[in-house]
């Protein structure tokens, strides 16, 4: 038996000068590279396969889809835009939130309030072990906020979009029990009938509010209702008729609807299980004699800015703010860009990037110089 040496990389010959079959060599090598889930390294995997087609004078061609770079290489093409996962949601805002700080430090600015930074987990999956639970805590208590900043969207257009509340995420499934049976038979009463009755109901409900949307009543994805089945479950086989199925939904409710009577109306259409159930309907004053307000919007018109007062269509960590009585605004100052948080090629151009920390700066400076209210310590 060979002893267990390391042949040399790539080649083309018999054997290895320690007397194993390059062959295998090269096989060990390729197994040497870790290419398991849930963290597989493809790169390698393509290094090594391009040297390969290189030593050997072969073309060698690569399908990617969907990105049109590695999505965390941050690659800037020669128009600035900066492509990478985060480049919107929202690496950005805490860039341009620390340079911000940076700045105002670095010209020695002494302001009335404190500025704290925030960096909590969990927010892309509900933000339970996060924000949530954040606020909830002593430490947090002690901050004494009186007022919050948190991540927005882009704005396509030459104005920039100011969220002053969110939509409830609602994750349900409604779960359909039945009489089971052989698939050969017709059984009453089924899981699969009632399963229909609420998929028929909900997407009904669904096109309904899809109609709405762009009417003299609602002009922004946040003043509807979004319903989408996420999740189908059911079944053990082809011929068994199963004894229950499950059905789930992702809603997406505004402030302004009944929660209590949309509670009513999803338990009437089966049994009923929220993973996530937002029953907070807080919206931040956008009045104009709102000393937070004013003060956000008067540095706004100072730097020209345009504003678009929206509710923001998904979930931020604003609603957990916002449920303990402080006010938030979702402010990401990204005009001229395309929405692309969660997209395919997402990116940000550095312009924009570099203009957004001025724009920080400013706003940190104005809200930090709201006088101290009566009633507070």
């Amino acid at each position: 038996m060979l002893p267990d040496k390391d042949g040399p990389g790539v080649g083309g010959g018999h054997s290895s000068p320690g007397g194993e079959d390059l062959s295998v060599s090269l096989f060990r090598e390729y197994l040497r590279l870790k290419t398991v889930h849930p963290d597989p390294d493809y790169d390698a995997a393509l290094h090594f396969l391009d040297k390969i087609a290189e030593e050997l004078e072969l073309p060698i061609s690569k399908i990617e889809e969907h990105w049109k770079y590695d999505a965390f290489s941050a690659f800037k093409d020669a128009e600035g835009n900066i492509f990478a996962r985060g480049s919107q949601d929202m690496k950005c805002v805490t860039i341009q939130y620390i340079q911000a700080v940076r700045r105002l430090k670095a010209e020695g600015r002494k302001l009335m309030r404190t500025v704290h930074l925030m960096f909590v987990p969990d927010e892309e999956v509900g933000g339970h072990k996060g924000m949530e639970t954040f606020v909830k805590h002593p430490e947090f208590n002690k901050l004494n906020i009186g007022f919050a900043l948190d991540e927005g969207l882009a704005n396509p257009g030459e104005a920039f979009t100011v969220f002053y509340g969110e939509r409830n995420p609602w994750w349900i499934t409604v779960h359909c029990p039945g009489s089971p049976g052989h698939g050969s038979r017709f059984v009453e009463n089924t899981a699969a009938e009632k399963l229909r009755q609420v998929i028929n109901s909900f997407l009904d409900f669904r096109e309904k509010e899809k109609q709405r949307l762009n009417t003299s009543e609602c002009f922004t994805l946040g003043d509807v209702t979004t319903v989408n089945m996420t999740m189908v479950k059911g079944g053990v086989a082809y011929n068994v008729i199963p004894a229950d199925m499950d059905v789930s939904f992702d809603l997406r409710i505004p402030p302004k609807v009944n929660l209590q009577v949309c509670t009513l109306v999803c338990l009437y259409e089966g049994v009923f299980h929220p993973l996530q159930k937002s029953m907070n309907q807080k919206l931040t004053s956008t009045a104009e004699n709102d000393p937070w307000w004013s003060a956000f919007s008067a540095a706004c018109k100072a730097m020209n800015l345009t504003l678009e007062k929206e509710i923001f269509p998904a979930a931020t960590d604003s609603r957990f703010i916002r449920a303990v009585g402080i006010p938030a605004i979702g402010f990401s100052p990204m005009n001229r860009t395309p929405i692309l948080l969660h997209d395919h090629n997402e990116y940000l151009n550095e312009r924009v990037f570099l203009k957004g920390i001025s724009v920080f700066e400013r706003l940190i400076s104005a809200l930090a110089s709201v006088p101290a209210f009566p009633d507070e310590a």
